[in-house]
């Protein structure tokens, strides 16, 4: 398997790893400059060599996978038979500088619902290294005229048109993943809130809507849904950023997906990318 190939696995899985290319050669070594390797937490794909320089640099590789905010480095290796390293020595002459780059486990948005803030949210967050999956019953909010906007997007998007029952995409997205809820229709956006209370392993569930469309939507979680107090709190309505008031929708884009940075920033400081906690919005403002 070639390494980018690898690295498409890994972001599949959503297992973090380290991206090991030689970047400098100095004399004789075991591989020329450019040569990748691929670590993630149990398998490596393709070479640096073999020796101790692959085994030093896939056990650095390891660590850096293991920490909550791994930075880009750089190991320099001198192959000598002076230099004696911890999985033996490698004389082959020269001197290789290894550079490791992390690759942390990106984060994932649901947006169900691709109208008018669906669409300008998914504009905003398509410009960052994220898996944006857009959910909508109605076909017409789908189609590559209307998604063109997308075209250039640096996330990976996935469309999914669900005529009939929507919340089924719930238990097919990948684990932490933050969920938008702002469908066209009230009833469709509770079965919604009571499909992803239900959902294992999501992160964040947010709420488009007033404060009159939440008290309705508390009431039936519990007396329909059986959803204890603690259990319906999981949901933030409304969401975005209080200091952030205008209804229009790229307004009201901007502050959602303000907030769902933040969200982020928090995730990257509490824990290791790849074991999201269900954390949830702080309260905030905005929606109809």
């Amino acid at each position: 398997m070639g390494w980018v190939a690898a690295v498409a696995r890994l972001r599949a899985r959503r297992e973090p790893g380290v991206l090991v290319t030689v970047a400098t050669v100095r004399g004789h070594a075991p591989r020329r400059a450019g040569a990748k390797l691929v670590v993630g937490r149990t398998q490596t794909w393709g070479s640096i060599g073999g020796g101790n320089i692959e085994a030093v640099a896939i056990d650095r590789a390891r660590e850096l996978c293991g920490a909550a905010d791994p930075e880009t480095e750089l190991m320099e290796f001198a192959l000598n038979d002076k230099v004696t390293g911890p999985h033996g020595v490698q004389c082959c002459g020269g001197a290789v500088t290894v550079l490791l780059e992390p690759l942390p486990v990106v984060q994932a948005v649901a947006v169900f619902g691709v109208g008018h803030v669906g669409l300008e949210l998914a504009r905003i967050l398509a410009r960052q290294d994220l898996d944006l999956h857009l959910v909508d019953s109605r076909q017409d909010m789908l189609t590559d005229e209307r998604l063109g906007v997308l075209g250039d997007a640096v996330a990976q998007v996935h469309v999914h048109h669900t005529p009939l029952l929507p919340e089924t995409v719930l238990g097919e997205l990948p684990p932490g993943t933050h969920v938008l809820i702002m469908t066209h229709d009230h009833a469709e956006d509770a079965a919604l809130c009571d499909a992803a209370l239900r959902t294992d392993g999501l992160g964040s569930i947010g709420l488009i809507g007033s404060s009159a469309k939440w008290t309705r939507f508390r009431q039936r979680l519990a007396t329909e849904g059986g959803h204890d107090a603690g259990t319906i709190d999981r949901i933030t309505t409304p969401i975005g950023l209080t200091e952030i008031t205008g209804k229009e929708p790229a307004t009201i884009a901007v502050s959602v997906a303000a907030d769902l940075l933040r969200t982020f920033e928090r995730d990257r400081n509490w824990a290791v990318p790849h074991t999201l906690a269900e954390v949830a919005y702080p309260t905030a403002a905005g929606g109809a």
